[in-house]
């Protein structure tokens, strides 16, 4: 109850908590202080705050923590215990109290992250996934913040390998956000750990994100962005990241895509540039993991929600990667329309339509907005 008391006094916060733990030890300490023993510390309004007497809301918080605690896996970390990961002290203001579903020893493991658009593309959340397998695979958790996009793909790699996954959340660790993610946050919580510092019941407010970024930046060796617009919460992370000491990495895209804008803007201002996930463990010092069934390890890999081929009733397209094909030769990285792949292959529009169902359906092109087309790695 001090530590609920403390972490969610009005107006307080992280920065004047880890003031007041310091200059007067555990929460129970502070809370027997006078205020004007606390207001030497900080503002006379915050040591009002902190001392004010616990009303209905926050005796319903700590009863409804305590009945959350209950549930095999999930777990309390305050900023006094072992468990809690020493990385987040690099921060100005460590959360006091961290919620977690899932394993709490992941979150004391060498971890890179991996952020990106909400609204990514094919392409993007292939990268995504890729680069969390082999990461994970080499021994590193994938921390990422379970939002759509290049998060989902990243902690659906970092499942599949050994290192595991971390999601960091802007809401209470008993809210899902966004809904379509619930089945993997299950995923990630059974096998991997959720981490918050806001409390039960809190939703996902706007503001929440920027907060929830510093700790993801926190947590991790470095930040790799796979694809963010010129103005991105990704860059937030990255420069969150940058001021931490960590590493920032960056794939580079096409200079037509609007989602390449924001990783190019961190490689012009001294990202690391990378193609493939062994360029990410060099800078780590760790090796590349062992290959799957004897192949390469990959800079993209389809994700089990665009994998059409080898499923029951779909037919197998993966032969029309035949670089011989006129419309596949024409499309290119760079995002294109009809007519010019028309005029570039000789095709008619209606044979070139039909061909690009075809090659979407196979996963080798993707349609994107603006009725724009461009291949897939």
């Amino acid at each position: 109850m001090a530590w609920l008391r403390l972490a969610c006094a009005p107006g307080v916060g992280p920065v004047a908590a880890r003031l007041l733990l310091a200059a007067f030890g555990l929460p129970q300490q502070v809370l027997a202080q006078s205020v004007e023993a606390l207001s030497a510390v900080v503002p006379k309004k915050q040591a009002r705050a902190v001392l004010a007497a616990p009303g209905a809301a926050l005796s319903a918080l700590a009863a409804r923590t305590l009945a959350w605690l209950d549930t095999p896996g999930n777990h309390l970390v305050t900023l006094a215990d072992d468990a809690y990961p020493a990385r987040l002290f690099d921060l100005p203001d460590p959360p006091p109290l961290l919620y977690i579903k899932g394993d709490p020893a992941l979150l004391a493991r060498p971890a890179v992250a991996i952020v990106g658009a909400r609204g990514a593309t094919t392409q993007g959340k292939r990268n995504a996934q890729a680069f969390g397998r082999a990461l994970s695979d080499a021994g590193l958790a994938v921390v990422s913040g379970l939002a759509q996009g290049v998060d989902a793909a990243a902690h659906a790699g970092g499942l599949l390998g050994r290192g595991g996954t971390v999601a960091v959340t802007g809401t209470g660790a008993d809210i899902v956000y966004p809904r379509e993610n619930l089945a993997l946050a299950h995923q990630v919580a059974e096998r991997g750990a959720i981490v918050t510092e806001f409390p039960l019941g809190m939703r996902g407010l706007a503001c929440n994100f920027p907060r929830r970024n510093r700790i993801i930046a926190a947590l991790a060796r470095g930040v790799l962005v796979v694809e963010a617009a010129a103005r991105s919460g990704s860059l937030i992370t990255a420069r969150l990241a940058a001021e931490l000491g960590r590493d920032v990495f960056a794939i580079p895209g096409s200079i037509h895509a609007p989602l390449s804008k924001g990783c190019h803007l961190l490689i012009g201002q001294g990202a690391k540039l990378v193609e493939c996930p062994q360029d990410v463990l060099e800078e780590v010092g760790l090796p590349a993991p062992a290959p799957h069934g004897g192949a390469s390890v990959p800079t993209a890999a389809p994700t089990p929600a665009t994998t059409p081929t080898g499923q029951p009733g779909q037919p197998d397209f993966s032969d029309f990667a035949d670089t011989s094909d006129p419309l596949l030769a024409a499309l290119g990285y760079d995002p294109v329309t009809l007519d010019a792949l028309c005029e570039r292959s000789g095709q008619p529009p209606e044979a070139a339509a039909a061909r690009l169902l075809e090659l979407e359906l196979a996963g080798h092109a993707e349609r994107l907005p603006g009725n724009l087309f461009r291949r897939l790695g």
